[in-house]
């Protein structure tokens, strides 16, 4: 009989890949030139040949092939006790055998269990409200570096919506994934894409919307860490989840619309005192969308040299 594979993986399983004698491991690691190199054997405590070391043939044949009849060793340790027989008996094996085995199993034992891996939401970093995208640049701040993405979209009406705001967010979620590895050539190439895109869905009645939700990954082997995740719908501009609010801006006039999902809505009106009107609600969400503004114009490069901007206070304080 041969050892079969069920016999030697629990033979290297409860042996924990290492000598029964000296414990070192018995796979010695790949080259860059070479594969890995087996260096443990399966060496038998009574030889199933009557020349062989140890052999006793009081041992039925169908147990010369057992698990309990074999124990791993490193290949100078397999030539060591055959070549020794007369001080490793097959009893001293047997004992060898034994406590290596209980020694892997209570190794492992005293390891603390690996937390199951979770992503957990952090409540301050949950988004209030989303942004209008209105050009590429701002999708591609959205979902670069991006672990996750979490879509929606109002209900498509034709075949043809389908293609279109399928298409535009399989494609955000490509560049998303693909960020790490984007030249600046390529970054450029797809921001114009995307521009076009949302160009496509505008015509077609939809608007974009888009914010950044970062949670924590939890558990495994390592330390808890960021997970980001991109944030995006598509909705038309009849949408009741959407909320006008206007701002002058230097230029005229610019709207912004937002997001705001009726959960959301009750935190901002939480924060509100009991005594509160609507244009309170109002300026509160005002102030969201000023914050959220500037921090898109920040990440975009829109930004003004603080010389610059105190200059230009001096001159308006200096007026008559």
């Amino acid at each position: 009989m041969a050892i079969s594979d069920k016999t030697r993986k629990i033979l290297w399983g409860r042996s924990g890949n290492r000598c029964a004698i000296c414990r070192h491991e018995l796979v010695v690691d790949a080259t860059p030139a070479d594969d890995e190199s087996l260096v443990g054997e399966e060496c038998h405590i009574v030889s199933p040949t009557d020349r062989g070391p140890r052999f006793d043939e009081s041992l039925p044949d169908d147990q010369l092939d057992d698990q309990a009849n074999l124990i791993l060793l490193c290949r100078i340790h397999h030539k060591m006790v055959d070549d020794q027989q007369e001080t490793y008996t097959a009893e001293l094996l047997r004992t060898l055998k034994e406590n290596h085995e209980k020694w892997v199993s209570s190794l492992l034992a005293e390891k603390e269990p690996i937390p199951p891996i979770r992503i957990r939401r952090i409540k301050g970093d949950i988004p209030t409200h989303l942004v209008r995208l209105r050009s590429g640049r701002a999708v591609l701040a959205i979902v670069d570096g991006a672990c996750g993405f979490a879509f929606e979209h109002d209900e498509l009406e034709s075949q043809a919506e389908v293609e279109l705001v399928s298409g535009f967010l399989q494609e955000a979620q490509d560049y998303g994934d693909l960020s790490g590895d984007l030249e600046a050539g390529d970054r450029v190439k797809g921001a114009f894409e995307m521009s076009a895109r949302l160009d496509e869905l505008e015509q077609a009645g939809f608007w974009v919307f888009g914010g950044r939700e970062i949670r924590r990954l939890e558990g495994g082997v390592g330390s808890p860490s960021p997970f980001p995740v991109a944030i995006l719908a598509v909705l038309r501009p009849t949408s009741p989840e959407i909320i006008w609010c206007h701002s002058q801006r230097q230029g005229g006039d610019d709207t912004m619309a937002r997001i705001l999902k009726k959960d959301e809505a009750h935190k901002i009106v939480d924060r509100l005192p009991p005594n509160a009107t609507w244009d309170d609600l109002m300026r509160e969400i005002y102030v969201c969308q000023t914050i959220e503004r500037g921090l898109a114009d920040s990440e975009e490069g829109r930004t003004r040299d603080v010389k610059e901007v105190v200059q230009n206070t001096t001159c308006l304080n200096e007026g008559p």
